[in-house]
């Protein structure tokens, strides 16, 4: 019986197929966009004349990574600018604001952003600090979370914001100590927007350039997917919409995307017929916009996140802040359910374990007024779960949108929100592993720029509760998960989210999304996991990075 020759193999080395029976090969045939064969020897006999043949070298072949959470327009604008990702301290947070804005004195405003809140007293930073290296242009730069915002005096001014500045419903404007009311430079959550809004917004052509740049990132971690969780304006976030359509028609979109339209909190349903409309106006080749992006609450390291129960004070005490719900839960219900009945995906943004049931009581609402649809609602970040909430994942069909990377002992864990949340419920944070046992689908992703985006660090972190490089204590050692769970949720659970149905696996009729890795992590003890290197990721068959490993 003759074969069709394939035009790509790969032999030479272990596969990790991540099927069903968590199977693996040794050689793999591709035609066109997709695998046609995946065995042993017998795969050889689709060798052809005109057939690459890709030697493996021992090196491991396993299904591309995808990330169910990540913002890369917006990481990639930040790397072009004020880049603080890299600054552990204040002062050195400080000087590369002042290197910055000393190297382009033509910017009319200093954006960027990335600062870590560990870095600055009780994790807030003021506007002395700024205006003493940059006092005549107005400095905007939110923190690693995106949760707040440091500005300057210069901002404020142009902003009208004073000490008679009411806070915005959704937010908060950090202020003195000595009950002047006078604004320290600290924005949280609404509070953003004051000053945002003035921030000069970028050019199509800066958007698409950090969509490309951000990609190429991307591509060399192995990611061949994402969900884009932000698809609108937000803040000073500028909508990524066009960049994704222009790099879709014109074929420089390597990756697959999904994008998750921003569902505006200070509306309610009237913004679903332009949802529709973007829905469809934004859905060509590899972008697809079916998703839905609501944020339910805040952060834990601001007292923002919801909790049921009140946050503690500095001495253990209860206070009267148990954080923000952004949206009324009988509305949430509401708009969730009119979603779900017209096919749109909701991706939730959930921290708090009141936030995190608020969104699985709109998920149960639509379900019982819609029927089962295939629509993969997803809760991203799930900081703090509680118990009595982890069987409804199974039971609603939602998937947990893990993070791992925040699953360890930092000093935004252990100074800025352990406390504050008290040892009960700190040690129902990020329950991987209930979650699991449970019976419940894990996709995963990084929210870069927030931490990192690369999935071999959040697979270390989710293995093994510490962070790659870290030699502190495991952060709640029964939430540790194992290295193929790990692995299937940054493969096919996010997949399922992103409704990429043919990928996520090594398949037979499967779309050709690969990634080799240096080395294969099992063969190797977990804490070394992270030290795995990518060295060339494909997707539809297609070589997109090459490490020259």
């Amino acid at each position: 019986m003759r074969h069709t020759p394939a035009d790509l193999v790969f032999t030479g080395g272990p596969v990790l197929t991540l099927d069903a029976a968590r199977s693996r090969a040794t050689t793999v045939a591709v035609t066109g966009d997709r695998v046609t064969a995946v065995g042993h020897d017998e795969v050889r006999d689709l060798i052809g004349p005109q057939t690459e043949v890709v030697d493996l070298e021992g090196k491991l072949l396993l299904p591309g990574f995808q990330d169910a959470h990540i913002h890369p327009v917006a990481a990639g604008l930040e790397l072009a600018h004020c880049d603080l990702t890299a600054a552990r301290t204040a002062a050195g947070t400080v000087a590369a604001v002042r290197a910055y804005a000393e190297a382009r004195p033509e910017e009319e405003w200093i954006t960027g952003g990335g600062w870590s809140m560990e870095a600055f007293d009780a994790g807030a930073p003021t506007k002395d600090l700024l205006d003493a290296v940059v006092p005549d242009r107005p400095v905007y730069l939110p923190n690693r979370d995106h949760h707040g915002a440091w500005v300057n005096s210069r901002a404020l001014e142009l902003a009208g914001v004073d000490r008679t500045t009411p806070d915005p419903a959704d937010g908060r404007i950090e202020r003195a100590a000595d009950g002047s009311g006078e604004p320290t430079g600290l924005l949280q959550e609404g509070a953003m927007e004051l000053v945002a809004r003035l921030v000069p917004p970028s050019t199509p052509a800066d958007r698409l350039a950090a969509l490309l740049r951000a990609q190429r990132l991307l591509h060399s971690y192995g990611v061949t997917a994402w969900q884009d969780a932000i698809v609108g304006s937000f803040g000073a976030m500028d909508d990524p919409a066009d960049a994704y359509l222009t790099a879709a028609r014109d074929g420089s979109l390597t990756a697959r995307v999904a994008g998750a339209l921003w569902w505006d909190r200070e509306r309610g349903a009237e913004q679903i017929p332009e949802l529709l409309a973007r829905r469809a106006e934004l859905s060509h080749g590899r972008f697809r916009a079916g998703s839905v992006k609501i944020m339910v609450d805040g952060v834990a390291e601001t007292g923002t996140a919801a909790l049921l129960a009140p946050y503690l004070d500095g001495c253990g005490c209860p206070t009267a802040n148990r954080g923000t719900s952004f949206i009324d839960p009988a509305d949430l219900r509401r708009y969730v359910t009119e979603l779900d009945a017209l096919g749109f995906q909701a991706h939730f943004h959930a921290l708090g374990d009141r936030a995190v049931r608020e969104a699985l009581d709109a998920v149960e609402a639509a379900r019982t007024a819609n029927g089962w649809r295939d629509t993969r609602p997803h809760l991203a970040h799930l900081q703090v779960v509680h118990p009595d909430d982890i069987a409804r994942f199974r039971q609603l069909g939602a998937t947990a949108n893990i993070q791992p990377l925040w699953a360890a002992h930092e000093p935004q864990m252990d100074e800025l929100t352990i406390p504050f949340l008290g040892p009960e419920r700190a040690g129902h944070q990020y329950p991987f592993a209930a979650l699991l046992r449970s019976g419940a689908t894990l996709a995963a992703g990084s929210d870069w720029p927030v931490s990192s985006p690369e999935p071999l660090h959040g697979i270390h972190t989710a293995v093994n509760r510490v962070e790659p490089g870290g030699t502190g204590p495991v952060f709640i050692p029964g939430q540790r998960i194992g290295l193929t769970d790990a692995l299937t949720a940054y493969t096919a659970g996010s997949a399922h989210v992103n409704h990429l149905d043919d990928t996520g696996s090594v398949r037979a009729g499967f779309l050709a999304d690969l990634v080799v890795l240096d080395r294969d992590p099992y063969a190797a003890p977990p804490g070394e996991i992270a030290a795995t290197r990518v060295a060339r990721t494909y997707v539809g068959g297609r070589q997109v990075y090459d490490a020259g490993l």
